[in-house]
């Protein structure tokens, strides 16, 4: 247990790369629901960077702080010897949102590789995916244009770091698909240009999950 909450709790997973809109759809999300469920939209990198600054509450010791702010600085992923890590970044995340046991989690930013993917399960039960499928060259233009309204405090859409981070999203990331596929969840793939607002996203999933709900989610309501 990492807090008073009931675990593992329901969740849906936003996948995507850097750009793609995968923030200001979940913030969609927490204010509309998503099928009907209240939900709370935890992203990570916000998550992250909150943890970066909290040096007056001592929520996490030099090291962890350390960890926390290369991860930021170069693009890296958390990796498996890091979980803990992540799960007290979570943990304090769910408490700032006010979570609750019957509410849905709306994931972002974690997993992002396979081995988070599996560490994870034990705090939070991914019924389905919603990839933001998104070009390159889209993604470079959505960041110069702010399409999402979400970049401007942001210090990490360097062209370097962008880079970094599209390539780890294709090496890493990409392969939860796969993985996920595998496990049966549901797959939603939202197909995003240059133009996409989080708004025009929300309203293609809401659709989807409408005509294809993740069977998962919709037939065991959560008993707690």
């Amino acid at each position: 247990m990492i807090n008073d909450l009931s675990y593992p709790v329901d969740a849906i997973l936003l996948l995507g790369p850097t750009g793609a809109g995968k923030s200001p759809l979940g913030d969609c999300l927490s204010i509309s629901g998503f099928l009907g469920r209240r939900s709370h939209h935890l992203d990570f990198g916000h998550a992250l960077r909150t943890a970066a600054s909290d040096v007056a509450s001592s929520s996490y010791t030099p090291d962890e702080l350390h960890v926390i702010r290369g991860v930021l600085e170069h693009g890296l992923l958390l990796e498996n010897e890091h979980f803990p890590l992540a799960r007290k970044i979570i943990a304090n995340a769910l408490d700032r949102l006010g979570f609750n046991s019957r509410d849905l989690l709306i994931l972002n930013g974690i997993p992002r590789h396979v081995g988070q993917a599996r560490d994870i399960a034990s705090i939070a039960t991914i019924h389905a995916l919603v990839v933001l499928d998104c070009s390159s060259d889209e993604v470079y233009c959505r960041l110069r244009e702010n399409i999402g309204g979400d970049r401007a405090v942001r210090q990490d859409d360097g062209e370097e770091l962008v880079q970094k981070k599209l390539a780890l999203y294709h090496e890493r990331t990409r392969p939860l698909i796969e993985h996920f596929e595998r496990a049966r969840r549901k797959v939603y793939h939202l197909s995003v240009n240059e133009r996409t607002s989080a708004y025009e996203s929300y309203l293609l999933l809401s659709s989807l999950a409408a005509s294809d709900p993740p069977v998962s989610l919709v037939t065991e309501p959560p008993q707690r």
